[in-house]
């Protein structure tokens, strides 16, 4: 319950002892084509379950497709570094062009190239993962996180990402890159995509990478299909299956609608790897389309746990989490009404809250009925979809009596999620969202059930109680 889940189910397991058996190296065509070929049909199989624009699909007339990664972190450093050189090509090519004389030394544009090199940013919402950050750092480039705001759910907004990106414009900078997520980890927030994806006809060549490495799993449901809506724009999408899809660690599936410049940046071909297949490009080389050289035979288990639970059976898996997270949210905005607040929407079996002060003046947000800013339509909480019942954060630079109540609400939050995990009965995770220290917990992984989330509602109730009734006594006068 305190991290996304981390799956391990009898096919997957045994798709991996049997992929252990074969010692396939994988990084060509020609040394393993029953691996090549079986990771291009799983990935085709799981684009279409996920409701995916078609040009991801490794069929399609724009030359898209999937490959499996061993983490989203290692998606996002690879489709960064493919991004990074296809601004830079377009960007000389177009300086040859308008500014530089055809006759311009070799050097001249190498120097061009480097002091652009320097400008580059690549951004993430304040809310994205780390893993932007620190492949902004691998790749040798800045990076830019922009703000968002409790009223647009935690959400990048069209609006909010086309203010970062003049603004960088305008101080001489190059933004090339973006994460958007779908699942964001501290509050499962939902990026403004079809907003987002306006924005991109005004910024062609920023690379949009959709990181969706947990909740994309929910893609299966067709009520969440319209969350795709705007992907079409997009440069590439991820998501781990071995988070809420029944198959081990590791199986990261990137797609791309376009495969070229991921190939592009990463292709060097020394003459032991040269071969009449791969020269013909009829076939698939995975190794041009990640950073290592080898890899593992991931398709196999992937086909296996696909094969074994079916469509219905991934759908009726991910249903089910979601429908127990809706439970935990009911019990702690009723039963626990009086201990807790809700400090985000629930959404993907995430519940993220903080124990409510007593004698706490508060204010309350209220969605209006039939409108999210989550992408979907439905707002009750049962859905899981949004809440009416949102605590609004003040902003770092609010004073006085309610920066005061946020401080000592941490305090209390802080005290009861280390008091929880020091007792070892079970095990969560915290965040900061706006300033205020917030609790996590996930009802996603597979062997998770109604009985579980209540005892730790219990654990968290009966905590926040002891903890609230320690500090009474310790504010009564002597």
């Amino acid at each position: 319950m305190a991290f996304f889940p981390a799956n391990a189910t009898y096919p997957s397991i045994l798709g991996e002892m049997y992929s252990a058996a074969f010692t396939a190296p994988a990084f060509n065509w020609l040394c393993s084509p029953a691996c090549t070929e079986l990771e291009t049909i799983v990935l085709d199989w799981l684009c279409n379950l996920l409701h995916l624009p078609a040009s991801y699909l490794s069929t399609s007339a724009t030359g898209g497709g999937g490959v499996i990664q061993g983490s989203a972190s290692e998606a996002i450093v690879t489709v960064m570094i493919a991004a990074r050189e296809q601004f830079i090509r377009r960007h000389c090519r177009l300086s040859v062009k308008n500014k530089l004389s055809q006759t311009a030394s070799e050097v001249e544009a190498e120097d061009g190239e480097w002091r652009l090199r320097t400008r580059l940013v690549a951004l993430g919402s304040e809310m994205s993962h780390s893993s932007t950050q620190k492949a902004a750092m691998i790749a040798g480039v800045h990076y830019e996180s922009i703000p968002v705001d409790v009223t647009d759910e935690f959400a990048l907004t069209g609006r909010g990402l086309t203010e970062a990106l003049q603004d960088l414009t305008r101080r001489g900078w190059a933004p090339f890159y973006l994460t958007v997520t779908l699942g964001t980890t501290s509050t499962c927030a939902v990026d403004h995509f079809k907003e987002i994806a306006e924005v991109k006809t005004q910024f062609p060549n920023v690379w949009i990478h959709v990181d969706a490495a947990y909740a994309g799993a929910a893609l299966l449901l067709e009520e969440y299909h319209e969350l795709t809506n705007g992907f079409e724009a997009f440069d590439s999408f991820d998501v781990n299956m071995h988070k809420w899809l029944l198959t081990n660690f590791d199986a990261s599936c990137l797609f791309l609608p376009c495969r070229e410049p991921l190939i592009s940046a990463l292709t060097i071909t020394p003459s032991y790897l040269q071969n009449n297949y791969s020269s013909s490009g009829l076939v698939t080389d995975y190794r041009d389309w990640q950073i290592p050289l080898g890899r593992r035979f991931r398709a196999l288990k992937i086909w296996f746990v696909l094969r074994s639970y079916g469509v219905n059976g991934m759908k009726d898996h991910v249903k089910r989490h979601i429908g127990l997270g809706n439970r935990f949210t009911n019990w702690v905005k009723y039963e626990g009404s009086d201990l807790f607040e809700l400090v985000a929407p629930p959404r993907f079996a995430l519940t993220v809250l903080r124990v409510k002060l007593p004698k706490e003046k508060r204010e309350k947000t209220t969605a209006p009925l039939g409108t999210s800013k989550a992408g979907t339509t439905e707002t009750k909480v049962d859905e899981g979809l949004a809440s009416n019942d949102v605590f609004p954060l003040p902003n770092g630079a609010d004073k006085g009596p309610h920066t005061d109540m946020l401080t000592r609400a941490n305090a209390v939050t802080k005290e009861v999620y280390e008091s929880i995990n020091a007792s070892g009965d079970i095990f969560l995770t915290s965040t900061m969202i706006k300033d205020c220290y917030a609790i996590r917990v996930v009802g996603a992984n597979e062997q998770t059930d109604e009985q579980h989330l209540r005892k730790a509602f219990e654990i968290l109730a009966g905590t926040t109680k002891e903890i609230l009734r320690k500090l009474e006594r310790q504010a009564e006068p002597e």
